[in-house]
């Protein structure tokens, strides 16, 4: 599993942790947005030091499934559904919106099968809905329900990564980043009981609680 977490816009931990024993095997101190880069650092890191990665379970950043393209990939269900909700915001008000809201809410909670036929149902159900267009004083065209259509679009697309963890049920794979997610929490509220410690002493305390979780490298 891996993530990167922030305090404020500039500084920020890139975290991988190994979900069967649930160990922090690499991590890296960011003072800016998470790159592509800092993920293949911690690759790199890694097979150096003799891992063999089966799996990688991580959120949608751009370019990250070329750095893996021996390993199965699976997109965390749960950043899917936040970006589903960030699109179509928490209190839609078309009947379409509304529907794929509720349903991408099922994705963590259900089998392959049964989501993916029920997609296909929304889909062909409000096709020509999404088709919509209307035109500008210029006479230029765009879709009317882009919100709707992007997040539509965004499920469609990562389709074939949602299920990496149902396909390959051998490999144990999370089908979320959960546990990581939780690591990352425990961490903010031990740190925000030392509020307005420097920068230096911060990163000696996060240090600290990944040494906990038997990391194999600090930076």
């Amino acid at each position: 599993m891996m993530d990167a977490t922030y305090w404020g816009r500039r500084f920020g931990v890139v975290i991988f942790k190994d979900a069967i024993e649930g160990d922090v095997l690499w991590y890296k101190f960011i003072y800016k947005r998470e790159t592509v880069a800092d993920y293949k650092e911690g690759v790199d890191y890694l097979a150096l030091h003799g891992f063999t990665i089966l799996a990688v379970v991580c959120d949608g950043l751009k370019g990250l499934r070329n750095i893996f393209p021996e390993c199965k990939f699976q997109l965390c269900q749960f950043h899917q559904v936040m970006a589903v909700k960030t699109k179509l915001t928490l209190h839609p008000k078309l009947e379409a919106s509304i529907e794929l809201l509720e349903l991408s809410r099922l994705l963590c909670h259900t089998d392959k099968e049964s989501f993916v036929g029920a997609f296909g149902e929304w889909e062909e159900k409000w096709h020509d809905f999404l088709l919509e267009r209307s035109a500008d004083a210029n006479g230029k065209t765009h879709y009317v329900h882009k919100n709707l259509r992007s997040a539509y679009l965004s499920l469609k697309r990562n389709m074939p990564w949602l299920w990496t963890w149902y396909d390959f049920p051998e490999l144990n794979i999370p089908n979320t980043n959960n546990a990581l997610e939780s690591l990352n929490s425990d961490l903010k509220a031990k740190l925000n009981l030392h509020k307005g410690i420097s920068l230096e002493r911060r990163k000696v305390f996060i240090q600290d609680f990944l040494k906990a979780h038997k990391p194999l490298k600090k930076k």
